[in-house]
């Protein structure tokens, strides 16, 4: 069967960073860092990229820190600004694989209301088989269900699988199943990796 490859979306295919929405909305520097710290932090946007629905979390949030209503609910709505553009270089090596034949899946943490906000306005997903989404699955990298989710809807497994993430705990818990795993950092690295699999 042919190798497929599997990329994350954020910080992979996709830039991704509160700070770009908020820094619109608080301009002190030391009051945006303790707001991206302790309010809407990276750990517990997770929830949601887990499966929890953004209107809870959000009331939560809203009664820990009523101050900030206004900012917390603007990450519900505007979220969207959190995502600046493209990777550099990325869309180019999907597109590139695409037209090679390459199967192509996304395997990413991303919460489902939000996933649905963000995918339709982005054709470059059009190009893959199929998109696993943790909060869609109530599940996140890097637990090994997920995982086995990919490999019962793609019909492979182990090293018939090219998995990209820059997350080291995510590229680890591929590698303990077996597959051909790489830590991102840049697309110019990546596409050198991609070559020596032979996928390019």
């Amino acid at each position: 069967m042919q190798k497929a490859v599997v990329f994350d979306v954020g910080r992979v295919l996709f830039h991704w960073q509160l700070a770009a929405l908020f820094e619109k909305l608080i301009d002190d520097r030391d009051e945006l860092d303790w707001f991206l710290a302790n309010v809407v932090t990276e750990e517990w946007h997770f929830e949601h990229d887990r499966g929890r629905a953004i209107a809870d979390m959000v009331a939560e949030r809203i009664a820990l820190y009523p101050q900030y209503e206004v900012h917390i609910r603007a990450y519900a709505e505007r979220f969207n600004e959190t995502i600046p553009g493209p990777v550099e270089g990325s869309h180019a090596l999907v597109e590139r694989l695409a037209g090679a034949g390459v199967p192509l899946y996304c395997l990413t943490n991303f919460g489902d209301e939000f996933w649905q906000m963000f995918r339709p306005d982005q054709p470059i997903f059009d190009l893959f088989e199929d998109i696993i989404v943790s909060g869609v699955e109530k599940i996140a990298k890097p637990e090994p269900r997920i995982y086995e989710i990919v490999e019962h809807r793609s019909g492979r497994s182990g090293a018939q699988l090219f998995f990209t993430d820059d997350n080291a705990a995510n590229i680890a818990a591929a590698r303990a199943r077996g597959w051909d795993a790489h830590l991102f950092t840049d697309a110019a690295s990546l596409e050198a990796q991609l070559v020596a699999a032979g996928l390019l």
